[in-house]
């Protein structure tokens, strides 16, 4: 089953976005990856993927700022973000809203928990 949507993985630990990028084509996503968040803005100049599974903490740029910047531009407007990081104090949460995150997971996370958060805003949302 393909579903005709893409998803942006952005962590800068290959060992995260190997597995979640096998699990999201298992749903039928169409995946992207980025190591980091200047990859991600430099994807995102020529691309308006349906999700942003967003890490926080990585080299170049944080999660926070790649989100911040997401929301700055009218035409991703409709890119769906998803903070998914081990970042997991109320603080960190609270900002991750106030930077335009509409789900926040942290690490570990469970990959079912995953799965329903994309389908939720990709097929609901």
């Amino acid at each position: 089953m393909t579903i005709n949507k893409q998803i942006l993985l952005v962590d800068d630990e290959p060992n995260i976005i190997i597995p979640i990028e096998f699990l999201m084509q298992q749903q039928g996503y169409q995946v992207a990856k980025a190591f980091n968040g200047k990859e991600a803005l430099t994807f995102l100049e020529d691309s308006t993927p349906d999700v942003v599974i967003l890490d926080i903490m990585m080299p170049e740029m944080n999660g926070f700022e790649v989100a911040k910047r997401i929301r700055a531009n009218p035409r991703l407007e409709a890119t769906h973000i998803i903070f998914l990081t081990a970042k997991g104090t109320d603080q960190d949460k609270m900002t991750g809203y106030e930077k335009g995150g509409e789900v926040y997971l942290t690490k570990p996370f469970d990959n079912q928990e995953l799965v329903q958060a994309v389908n939720d805003l990709v097929l609901y949302g």
